[in-house]
């Protein structure tokens, strides 16, 4: 509910910050007090336009705040919406300190408070505000339907995904197939041996291509060794031969010697094992090439082609049976399509039994409203969807007269009776319900029976009631007087909770126009007494 609300700078509000409790709450004050000005700060609050001629003068921007305690999974939570509306430019929007759109901010309050007054504020004019109340009063059937429907669609949503997986029509899976087989037989065909062929014919390629250079470098380097450099060492060594002086040179000439032989033999041993294969070279550029394409179409290397032979055999395994799927999943798509039938009849059928029973029971609450002329109906127009038909809420206000959609047939105070009736007859609704002067020309003991239902209201919800009429506010819990004075030369609005004689004042003000009248001041306090008598018998 609605425990803490604070307005600055809207109208003639300079700041206002107003403490509510449980049960019914009238809101009352002389006409022009600024009234109003507090149901046009919660529709701000919940979403509503954002009129920058709100903005009282002189203010830069005028700033909503409501506090509420909400309860979840059986937890008290609090939660803290807020609006800010600038003299020129957009208005911004907070949900729990959090900046948020208004369209959160209205998807948030909606399931906090419901507004009734004029008619963009009305949920009962959406078409799904009214199946939502009559489906609510139909109970069990309505809603073993509805979760059927909902069943039932997600069960279609998977067999149309399952369907689309399979592919598109005939000729597209059968193109896609011929493609499919084709690349895997490419793949398939190149027999690729593992990851680093690509590679390792590389290294083979560049042995093939050069051996005939490398063959004759290492004859080349052969004649060289094994003839005039092993003879010149030789001569060397033959030099210095018989003498102790050179002992040394003659070491390291004879080394040099036998390593010079050494080296000639090798390069003679490695001459002789080079291969030259031009039929070798031509076959192992002809794999290498293919495997680069195979790779640039495919890959890009060896490991991306076979993960991808992986995945395409997997979709034509898929493919090649999806006839058989589509086969099996069209009986589920036809079980669907038959549970969503009988749904959408059981929903209709439930709809239509329960429609007349809850008009009945409206209309016979408007009569206590000061509508006890008008009759609510209930259409149910088949519309060839699968949702249980259209629900429609007609009004006739008087006999005689063409029964009309509500938005086209109710005022705004007729409009918020009907809602009145609706909520004590079905009882569910947000935590928070605001009435704003839903006793409009009424008086007497019409006005009585406003009181009385929004009492009964009272007892499971929070409800504001913004009223002219005493003899509805003498059955609210709580009374808050809208006022207004001057300070420093500019008019401004306070409000005041209302206590005992203070209370008793602005009643018999209500009545007689004047708060010091003895008889008024009586007639007041039997109204407090006879009005907590029958809220007390109302809640019972």
């Amino acid at each position: 509910m609605l425990t803490e609300l604070r307005v600055e700078n809207l109208g003639i509000i300079d700041e206002l910050q107003v403490t509510l409790g449980s049960g019914l709450t009238a809101i009352t004050g002389e006409t022009g007090a600024g009234k109003t000005l507090l149901v046009e700060a919660l529709d701000l609050l919940l979403g509503g336009r954002a009129d920058p001629s709100l903005v009282r003068d002189g203010a830069a921007e005028a700033r909503v705040e409501g506090r509420f305690v909400d309860e979840a999974d059986g937890i008290e939570v609090e939660v803290v919406l807020a609006r800010v509306l600038p003299a020129s430019g957009r208005s911004r929007a907070y949900v729990d300190g959090r900046l948020a759109t208004v369209g959160e901010l209205a998807e948030r309050g909606r399931g906090l408070v419901d507004l009734h007054g004029q008619h963009e504020q009305q949920s009962l004019l959406v078409p799904a505000e009214q199946r939502a109340l009559l489906d609510a009063f139909a109970g069990k059937p309505a809603a073993r339907a509805i979760a059927a429907i909902a069943d039932a669609r997600a069960e279609l949503r998977a067999v149309e995904a399952a369907f689309a997986e399979l592919g598109g029509d005939a000729r597209a899976r059968a193109r896609e197939l011929d493609l499919l087989r084709f690349e895997l037989g490419e793949i398939d065909a190149a027999g690729i041996r593992d990851d680093d062929e690509e590679a390792k014919l590389a290294v083979a390629e560049d042995e093939l291509a050069n051996a005939a250079a490398r063959r004759e470098g290492l004859e080349t380097a052969h004649r060289a060794l094994d003839g005039p450099a092993t003879d010149a060492v030789g001569d060397a060594m033959a030099a210095l031969g018989g003498e102790g002086w050179f002992a040394g040179l003659e070491t390291r000439l004879a080394a040099l010697q036998s390593e010079l032989a050494d080296v000639a033999r090798e390069t003679r041993v490695s001459a002789e094992q080079v291969v030259d294969d031009p039929e070798r070279l031509e076959e192992v550029r002809a794999r290498r090439q293919r495997l680069l394409e195979l790779s640039r179409k495919y890959g890009p290397t060896l490991a991306g082609v076979r993960a991808f032979a992986v995945e395409s055999a997997e979709r034509l395994a898929q493919l090649e049976g999806a006839e058989s799927r589509r086969a099996a999943l069209a009986p589920r798509r036809d079980e669907a399509d038959a549970a969503l039938a009988r749904a959408a009849a059981q929903l209709l059928a439930a709809r239509r039994a329960a429609a007349p029973k809850l008009a009945a029971a409206v209309t016979a609450r408007l009569g206590e409203l000061a509508l006890g002329r008008a009759e609510l109906r209930i259409e149910i127009e088949l519309d060839g969807g699968d949702d249980g038909g259209e629900v429609v809420f007609v009004l006739a206000p008087n006999p005689g007269e063409t029964a009309r959609p509500l938005a086209k047939a109710a005022s705004g105070g007729e409009l918020s009776r009907v809602m009145l009736a609706l909520r004590v007859v079905l009882s569910e609704a947000p935590p928070t319900l605001v009435f704003d002067e839903v006793d409009a020309g009424l008086g007497g003991e019409a006005g009585v029976a406003v009181g009385r239902a929004l009492a009964l209201l009272g007892g499971k919800h929070q409800v504001l009631c913004v009223t002219h009429l005493a003899q509805v506010a003498a059955f609210a819990d709580s009374q808050l007087s809208v006022h207004k004075e001057e300070h420093g030369g500019r008019t401004q609005a306070g409000a005041a909770l209302l206590l005992d004689d203070a209370r008793v004042h602005e009643l018999s003000r209500m009545l007689a126009g004047v708060g010091d009248s003895d008889h008024a001041r009586r007639h007041a306090r039997e109204l407090l007494a006879v009005a907590a008598e029958q809220r007390a018998e109302a809640r019972a």
